[in-house]
């Protein structure tokens, strides 16, 4: 079975209005909270830090469409509530169980392919740039928010197919104390991890003026990377990609070659998630949820305040060479394990 482009329109504008609606809730109304910094911290961790247990439910009820609506819901609720605290832990809770039920069943129905992950995922950070310059704006329409995640959450319901549930006994997390397990997705983890790290230190002194340019950077370099592992394998595709962003960074105190850089260095989100989904097949949301803890630990330095460790263009292009260091042993063995499932 694969993922109907009508399925995949509807989860991908999902996606968009999901983190849009995060965005304008935290810097519209939670940003003025004393607590704001709290605030902060709490979204952040029950968004991307609570996938991986909540991933592992999502498995076991194998409801992944239900569970994508309802996260639409409950941050839909959210976004009408007083207290800013419960709203931060509300609003993210509803966004991982959003990721999660999307993320599922687009990984459940692209078979062996990528380009529909990264067309998935791409959308959010367009989406994050416009709710935050949406809420610092002060911009009225306080009700959009919610009424466009109820109907996201409708839409989901009548238009995307359910999925049955895939969770399989030898695919779940316990086995994973097995040598191999460790060694295919703990490279995977450390590699976005330094991702994350990436996106939250990189100082470019053109930054300012090209913040609409770098997002849509980032929102198709998610997508293309996609399509380029299903053409060239995910070996070649992070190679590729990876390589090039490396020689670009050396030149990012420019605009168009830091760009590009950006670009390049996003095109292996989809095959991260890719290689981590099909090594287990039958916990795809433990998966999912893995990556974005991780994604959770790169945040965390720059939230805590510690001084950035990449601070030149030279650092860059090493992050770019260390990720393709680690991946390069474990695609192939991903391919391995593809062919022999």
């Amino acid at each position: 079975m694969t993922v109907s482009r009508k399925s995949l329109a509807v989860y991908s504008l999902a996606h968009f209005w999901m983190d849009l609606s995060c965005a304008f809730l935290l810097f519209r109304t939670l940003s003025d909270s004393p607590r704001w910094g709290l605030c902060l911290l709490l979204y952040n961790f029950c968004a991307f830090a609570l996938q991986m247990p909540l991933g592992l439910l999502a498995d076991r009820l194998g409801r992944s469409q239900q569970v994508a609506a309802a996260g639409c819901v409950l941050t839909a609720l959210a976004c009408i509530s007083p207290l800013p605290l419960p709203a931060a832990v509300i609003a993210g809770t509803g966004n991982a169980l959003f990721h999660l039920g999307g993320g599922i069943a687009v990984l459940h129905c692209s078979a062996d392919r990528a380009a529909p992950l990264g067309v998935f995922i791409s959308p959010g950070a367009l989406g994050l740039y416009i709710g935050t310059a949406w809420g610092r704006n002060a911009a009225p329409w306080l009700g959009l928010a919610p009424l466009g995640l109820l109907l996201m959450a409708a839409l989901i319901l009548r238009q995307c197919p359910r999925t049955a549930g895939t969770f399989r006994p030898g695919s779940a997390p316990p086995d994973l104390s097995a040598p191999e397990g460790y060694g295919v997705l703990l490279p995977l983890f450390l590699v976005v991890v330094l991702r994350s790290y990436m996106g939250m230190n990189q100082l470019f002194p053109w930054k300012s003026q090209w913040v609409l340019v770098l997002t849509l950077a980032l929102v198709l370099g998610k997508t293309a990377g996609g399509f380029l592992m299903d053409s060239l394998g995910p070996r070649r595709a992070s190679a590729l990609s990876l390589g090039l962003a490396a020689a670009l960074y050396l030149a990012s105190a420019l605009p168009l070659p830091g760009t590009l850089a950006v670009f390049l260095f996003n095109m292996t989100m989809p095959v991260t998630l890719w290689a981590a989904a099909r090594f287990m097949p039958g916990a795809k949301g433990f998966a999912f949820g893995l990556l974005t803890f991780a994604l959770f630990l790169g945040y965390l330095p720059s939230y805590l305040g510690w001084p950035s460790l990449l601070t030149r263009p030279a650092a860059y292009a090493c992050a770019a060479l260390l990720s393709l260091a680690a991946l390069w042993p474990v695609l192939g063995r991903e391919v391995k394990l593809c062919l022999q499932s």
